[in-house]
């Protein structure tokens, strides 16, 4: 084994949206930081593939094998590289909102409280916008959260096309708005991310080390397993250990459970940070849909996710329990997530060409529905001979289901309407479910709370009796929110990394 001679304030082991977003604000304290990514910088390509090609390969599909609940293996969309799964996200940063911090009741049953109120995060959310140069605009979202300041920039326009589908849903009653979008201002880089806005900040302070092509194998301990005193890495076939005052791990929601169960010792059997036995359990998984309508109009194929919808998200005309939020999925042709599990069009790619499938595509509007889920300790990570597990059985499914189908109401009334031209009249709206490999949107596996008897960390991120390991990620999110958390992973970062000495 290889010992690194350098000590470090701080170790941040992944870089994406809570360890890029860590490493920045202790590097803006003036700490000594030492990130540690498991991949290296994603080719420029890859982060702004718009053809076909997206349909064609398993682009965004590690060389890796996790096994799911039926044990069979599969290939899990994640990134490893600088900026973590920020790199192929939607860039879509919203807040939760107020009710979800306390604990919601849902039809399946209550979600926990977090034991941080919305006022506590609310600065950080103000701070996390300002840092990710999010544009949107306030006010036109019913279900949007109190806030004391303005979005930091203004709404990005949205596609021509959009905006008549944006009046004809109004006449239907419903209140779409500008999606709080994270923005580079780069031309041939616009969307923000966590390389740009984390790992890069961090790397403009001279006390900021970088180790790519690192893989965290394990976290080794002192005799009294109190305190973490060496990382392990495996880098070029070499094992490596560095050390340092303070260890972040922010290795994501399924990586970060596994990185602890991998790192069992004599004081910890279970695995490091398990005495509650809850590592690695409670594994959530926001309900993903995406509905198809016919466009009347080509359009590129290559916009942003531009309009949101949640006046369903605490329910409808016939039920008082919350169903979820609608977004429009921007482009196809460069939208990853849709290219996993794309309706209808999974069944032709291998058989169209590439230019009848590319004008089947430019004729498409796609439409996301998401909905949360309830924490269940069955729903888990495990390691079985240094292999992940992942045993998942999601819930609150007819909550989801009623929001599609309210939706899918929705898009036939729009159009029927006479005014509506940008859209075509179809009985038929093809969908399809995000599948066992998305996992972009995991969050549970480590969960916080101030009793060290049923959570993994306290309410500041620090593991239960390990006094220098702080866990950033989605990890820790007692509930799952009913719309993108990422917002959320970067505001709790950068309150957590304010905590650290």
């Amino acid at each position: 084994m290889i010992i690194d001679d350098a000590h470090y304030d701080a170790i941040v082991i992944g870089s994406g949206a809570a360890g890029g977003t860590v490493a920045s604000a202790l590097a803006a304290k003036g700490r000594t930081v030492l990130i540690l990514e498991r991949g290296g910088s994603l080719a420029r390509e890859d982060q702004n593939v718009a053809d076909v090609d997206l349909f064609r390969k398993d682009r965004y599909h590690p060389d890796e094998q996790w096994f799911g609940t039926d044990g069979d293996p599969f290939n899990p969309q994640a990134i490893y590289a600088l900026g973590g799964n920020t790199k192929i996200w939607g860039a879509v940063l919203e807040r939760m909102r107020e009710p979800e911090f306390d604990g919601l009741a849902f039809q399946g049953g209550k979600a926990p409280a977090w034991g941080v109120r919305y006022a506590e995060m609310a600065p950080w959310y103000d701070q996390a916008e300002a840092l990710y140069r999010v544009h949107g605009q306030a006010g036109l979202d019913p279900t949007e959260p109190a806030r004391t300041v303005a979005y930091p920039h203004p709404p990005r326009p949205i596609e021509p096309f959009l905006e008549p589908l944006r009046s004809a849903l109004q006449r239907q009653g419903c209140r779409p708005y500008d999606l709080p979008l994270t923005w580079s201002e780069d031309a041939d880089d616009p969307t923000g991310d966590a390389e740009l806005f984390g790992v890069d900040a961090a790397l403009r302070h001279g006390g900021t080390s970088l180790r790519t092509g690192a893989r965290v194998t394990r976290l080794h301990v002192n005799p009294s397993g109190t305190e973490v005193r060496g990382v392990e890495a495996e880098i070029c076939g070499q094992r490596w250990l560095f050390r340092g005052d303070q260890v972040v791990l922010a290795a994501g929601a399924i990586n970060t459970p596994a990185i602890l169960l991998a790192s069992s010792s004599d004081p910890h059997p279970e695995g490091l940070a398990n005495g509650s036995g809850q590592v690695g359990r409670n594994l959530m998984k926001l309900q993903l849909s995406a509905i198809l309508q016919r466009a009347s109009e080509q359009n590129s194929g290559t916009y942003p996710r531009s309009l949101g919808i949640n006046d369903y998200y605490w329910g409808d005309k016939n039920v008082s329990f919350p169903l979820g939020h609608i977004e429009s999925g921007g482009g196809v042709l460069q939208d990853p997530l849709f290219a996993e599990s794309p309706p209808v069009l999974s069944l032709v790619t291998r058989l169209l060409p590439n230019e009848a499938l590319k004008r089947l595509a430019v004729r498409s509007v796609c439409w996301w529905a998401t909905s949360a889920v309830l924490p269940d300790p069955d729903n888990r990570v495990t390691l079985r001979n240094n292999r992940i597990r992942i045993h998942y059985l999601p819930n609150n499914l007819e909550a989801h289901d009623r929001l599609v189908y309210r939706w899918l109401d929705t898009l036939q009334a729009v159009e029927a309407d006479p005014l509506t031209r940008v859209v075509n009249r179809t009985w038929i709206h093809p969908r399809g479910e995000a599948p066992m490999a998305v996992m972009g949107f995991a969050c549970g596996t480590c969960r916080m709370g101030a009793d060290p008897g049923s959570t993994v960390v306290d309410l500041e991120g620090r593991c239960h009796g390990i006094g220098n390991l702080t866990i950033a990620d989605a990890s820790v999110f007692p509930s799952c929110p009913g719309l993108s958390p990422g917002l959320t992973v970067i505001a709790n970062a950068l309150r957590l990394a304010d905590r650290l000495p």
